[in-house]
């Protein structure tokens, strides 16, 4: 037996005519998929073995628009505290509800650019820099006991305060299973 026609064959195998192999794209593609899924998956772990307890009993506190004062339905101990008219200091670790509406002042030709500004402690969380129509103010955050909420405006009368408000509600506390 000869082994003639063994010497003239290649190493390697061609794919047959007309198969594509998988490209690098598809390959980081499907990668970023199956990562995703898997974050997904391990975020619904975390959700299931440390549950948020609803809050038992309304924690709200408003404040606006003027000449209001804030007004406040809280539970024993207070949830949050007033420091001024447009901050308060948080007393209880929690899943709060900022919200709010603010409402520019179109008649305001000063130098001071439209700039309202919600803090917590000292960093900025959101800024509205549209003085053309009433705009939403706020979002869900994780606050914890000793935080400070502020609205600030750049220039007081950029905002027609008769018609500029906004509050806090505790949605939830965090309970950690030990």
């Amino acid at each position: 037996m000869s082994l003639n026609h063994m010497e003239n064959m290649p190493l390697s195998h061609s794919s047959p005519q007309g198969a594509q192999r998988t490209s690098w794209k598809q390959w980081v593609l499907h990668s970023t998929i199956i990562i995703l899924l898997l974050l997904c998956s391990f975020g619904t772990l975390i959700l299931t073995f440390l549950p948020l307890k609803t809050a038992n009993e309304t924690c709200v506190a408003k404040f606006g628009p003027l000449p209001s004062k804030w007004q406040m339905t809280s539970p024993e101990p207070p949830c949050v505290n007033e420091i001024t008219d447009w901050q308060l200091r948080i007393l209880q670790n929690g899943l709060y509800l900022i919200y709010g509406q603010v409402d520019p002042n179109t008649a305001y030709k000063g130098a001071a650019p439209f700039e309202v500004r919600l803090y917590k402690n000292e960093d900025i969380i959101q800024t509205l820099t549209s003085n053309s129509e009433i705009q939403n103010v706020g979002g869900t955050y994780e606050l914890h006991a000793g935080d400070t909420i502020n609205l600030k405006f750049n220039y007081e009368h950029q905002v027609l305060k008769n018609n500029t408000y906004w509050g806090i509600l505790l949605l939830a506390n965090p309970q950690f299973i030990s």
